[in-house]
């Protein structure tokens, strides 16, 4: 019963009833919008500050040793990718990357690369000091090294940065790898020359009697096989078949410079795997789960909310709350007896 007192009925601050379910129920129906709509879409761009590494390896390669100039086979071989990204803007990144090829304590080659990725499509853009070995010059395109989150099975283009191309990569089957569901692609690079590799070689490596040097560029074909996770992009399995040639710039003949079968060393398949697992699990619980959950729980809510304020109003409840007379004021007539 309310308190009255000769300044008048003290005021009922509290929220009509059903107030705060229908404020909770709209606050969860609105996070069932944002996750997917928005939060998703944030969370699945590729990281704008990262650092990690790719080590391709063979313990049975072969390569022209070219301080001797002889052959050397079944060499333990490593292909070393680093890249230090950092954040270029919202929606971009920049990848200074480095590419070193070695055997035992030899370093057979190296070179480095920047490239600013966009971070949605995880595709080269054309920008900001973007370089290949030095070289200015080039323009970037094609995917970089991961695949768009959630990007439907199809072909690609991948940029390869030793030849300023970008092959096509094509889906190839649906594949597993560490109990992970993965897609498999391809790329076939045919033997292409690298630009700006001639160089002066002994003339005796394509004419046993010949004497003195000739030029030379250096000539790759490589055959690819990525294993992508389709849900984060990632690329959780890379094997490479390389081989690499020495071809007279003016005039015919070739001798082999390297030979290898790459595969992505066994601990990073795994530790990739996992990741791509973890980061998957996230995404679609952002897309699929939570808005699955949080909407009907909003509405719900809503509905309980919008009944209780109905129920509060009803001709029963107004006649149980009614309003009580204050003090002073004019009494009901009293019935007389007789």
């Amino acid at each position: 019963m309310r308190t009255t007192s000769g300044r008048g009925t003290e005021p009922d601050r509290s929220p009509p009833p059903g107030t705060l379910l229908v404020a909770a129920g709209a606050f969860l129906l609105t996070l069932a919008l944002l996750l997917p709509l928005y939060v998703h879409d944030r969370v699945a761009l590729l990281p704008a500050d990262a650092s990690l590494g790719l080590r391709l390896v063979d313990d049975d390669a072969s390569y022209l040793d070219t301080a001797t100039w002889t052959r050397v086979r079944g060499a333990d071989l490593e292909r070393d990718t680093r890249v230090e990204a950092s954040a270029h803007g919202a929606d971009w990144s920049a990848w200074e990357m480095t590419v070193e090829t070695a055997s035992a304590d030899r370093v057979l080659d190296y070179w480095s690369r920047r490239v600013i990725v966009d971070r949605a499509t995880g595709r080269a853009v054309n920008c900001c000091g973007e370089h290949v070995g030095g070289d200015r010059a080039v323009r970037q395109a094609g995917l970089v090294l991961y695949w768009p989150p959630g990007v439907p099975e199809g072909d690609h283009s991948f940029y390869d940065a030793e030849v300023r191309a970008a092959p096509a990569v094509v889906f190839e089957d649906d594949d597993e790898v560490a109990g992970l569901a993965v897609r498999r692609y391809a790329q076939s690079l045919g033997a292409t020359q690298v630009p700006d590799s001639a160089r002066d070689v002994p003339a005796a490596l394509f004419d046993s009697g010949a004497e003195g040097t000739v030029s030379a560029a250096r000539w790759i074909a490589v055959e690819r096989t990525f294993w992508v996770e389709p849900v984060t992009g990632t690329v959780v399995n890379l094997e490479e078949r390389r081989t690499e040639t020495l071809r007279p710039t003016n005039g015919s003949g070739e001798v082999e410079l390297l030979d290898a079968d790459l595969a992505l060393a066994e601990g990073q398949v795994s530790g990739y795997a996992e990741q791509a697992r973890v980061r998957s699990l996230l995404l679609r619980g952002l897309e699929r789960w939570a808005p699955m959950a949080l909407g009907p729980m909003g509405a719900l809510a809503v509905l309980a909310g919008l009944l209780g304020a109905w129920r509060s109003r009803s001709p029963a409840a107004e006649e149980d709350g009614g309003p009580v007379p204050e003090a002073g004021g004019d009494a009901p007539p009293v019935a007389k007896t007789g």
